[in-house]
């Protein structure tokens, strides 16, 4: 018997978490530059041509010296510097808003990522679809760089699930054959009882091993995933002005009051205390 086709592992999120890309600079660069952000963004860089040193806050600096693309999911200080040897540098930059700190991926993923085009697979004809774009003086090219980049951010992280170079975490978790389809179902489905049975019995496995090999893997119980995963969903309906009653049902609660009880242990405040902070804030 064939084994079960692995499933989407992405869209589930990628559908609640938008992603968001601008592209600020495409061509030479000499000298250094620091990359800092007071929001929870990050940044993307391509490497077209050149040599870079690369200093992350708090990390010995490294040196790349081949096409490369360094992907920051999250707000991580870093600077780039040419090498001084009058090489040409060609760079593309972009600001990544993974749609939020709220996003698991962002929050699974490393504070860089850095794949030479050589090691890119998929990744190879997109990148050289944008590099084309972004040194050609084309009509709309903004806009066809921007979501290029989105195109990129997306194939980057199957490149990691792929490589599964992480070994605890949400991305070691969507890695893993079986494991997956568990992750998977509840991110599709929020709304649904699920069980341990059911989600051991989804990922093919008995009920005591999908417990264990969870923990071990994704971190953390399959339980307190779930429920994490469904107030992280909650939190962001609430706040663009779903009722509580909607958002109750959407993420699998089964009444306004239990998920504002959840709500209140989570984040230490109601969702109507949640919702007056974030009037106050806007």
């Amino acid at each position: 018997m064939a084994a079960p086709a692995i499933p989407d592992r992405l869209s589930g999120l990628l559908q609640r978490f938008q992603i968001k890309t601008g592209v600020f600079h495409t061509g030479l660069m000499c000298g250094s530059a620091d990359f800092v952000t007071s929001d929870s963004g990050g940044h993307l860089h391509i490497l077209r041509n050149g040599c870079l040193r690369v200093t992350n806050a708090d990390s010995i600096p490294f040196e790349v010296t081949e096409p490369t693309v360094l992907f920051y999911p999250q707000d991580l200080p870093h600077r780039l510097e040419t090498d001084g040897k009058n090489q040409q540098v060609e760079l593309l930059c972009a600001k990544i808003d993974l749609g939020g700190e709220a996003n698991p991926l962002a929050l699974a993923l490393p504070e860089v990522v850095v794949v030479p085009f050589a090691q890119s697979e998929g990744l190879q004809a997109t990148l050289d679809v944008l590099i084309e774009e972004a040194f050609t003086a084309n009509c709309g090219r903004q806009a066809v760089l921007d979501r290029l980049c989105e195109v990129v951010v997306v194939k980057l992280l199957r490149h990691v699930i792929r490589k599964n170079q992480l070994k605890i975490g949400l991305l070691a978790g969507l890695a893993h054959p079986m494991l997956c389809r568990a992750l998977t179902a509840m991110h599709d489905t929020p709304e649904k009882d699920w069980p341990l049975e059911w989600l051991a019995d989804t990922a093919g496995m008995s009920r005591t091993t999908f417990a264990n090999v969870f923990r071990d893997v994704v971190g953390q119980t399959p339980g307190n995933y779930l429920a994490r995963w469904r107030l992280t969903l909650a939190k962001g309906q609430l706040s663009k002005g779903t009722p509580l009653k909607a958002v109750a049902q959407a993420v699998g609660y089964a009444s306004p009051a239990a998920l504002s009880r959840a709500y209140t242990r989570q984040f230490g405040q109601s969702p109507r205390e949640s919702k007056n902070s974030d009037a106050l804030s806007a």
